[in-house]
């Protein structure tokens, strides 16, 4: 048995770090990514815990224009959707939220958990279906860590319909879509989420009950 390995105090001072600094990106620079960034960052995506060790997700890069220009209708129908279940001082400042980067992001991909897959042989997801579907969000905030890490920006652009979007993309029917992302280096910085400073909502302490 080998022994693990020692992160000492300033690595792990520099991860908490990490953590606070991840955002949900919606402004990027046009430069695009250096060769193989996307590849790579999507491999140390794979090296994420999933249920069973069935790895259920799968990645889909959107690189044509017309694809491209489906998701962004998509979004503009389901945003306006969303505007209008809103009233008052609430929609107004919804109005106001850039909520998808998807006119200036040079990469963006979906990522769908596929539920029908073997791998893993059923193990862990008899009582907790769902957890093929948590497995694959597992994915996507190991690519968000190790992006911010290398100083590239995410967003999760989720006011999207998921059957639209899995006819947009030609996906196996069972494929479930879990999130679209927008990747590109930011034009910004914040140590504060957007949503805090628009005043949209606060970050609260956790909940914690014991038993």
């Amino acid at each position: 048995m080998t022994s693990g390995p020692e992160f000492p105090d300033d690595f792990r001072a520099a991860l908490v770090d990490l953590f606070r600094w991840r955002r949900d990106v919606r402004r990027f620079k046009p430069t695009p990514l250096p060769e193989g960034a996307l590849e790579r960052l999507l491999d140390v995506a794979s090296i994420a815990p999933s249920v069973g060790l069935s790895q259920p997700w799968r990645f889909v890069v959107i690189e044509s224009a017309e694809c491209r220009a489906a998701v962004r209708a998509c979004f503009e129908r389901c945003n306006a959707e969303a505007l209008a279940s809103f009233s008052g001082e609430r929609a107004a400042l919804y109005a106001r939220l850039k909520l998808a980067g998807l006119n200036e992001a040079p990469c963006q991909f979906a990522v769908f958990a596929d539920r029908a897959t073997e791998q893993g042989h059923g193990l862990g997801r008899l009582t907790m279906p769902a957890t093929i579907d948590y497995s694959a969000v597992m994915a996507i905030h190991t690519f968000w860590l190790a992006a911010r890490a290398e100083g590239i920006g995410m967003g999760w652009v989720s006011i999207i319909d998921p059957a639209e979007m899995a006819t947009i993309l030609d996906v196996p029917p069972e494929w479930t879509l879990i999130g679209y992302f927008c990747v590109g280096y930011p034009s910004e910085n914040h140590s504060m989420p957007e949503l805090e400073r628009e005043g949209w909502e606060v970050r609260r302490t956790s909940t914690i009950m014991t038993r």
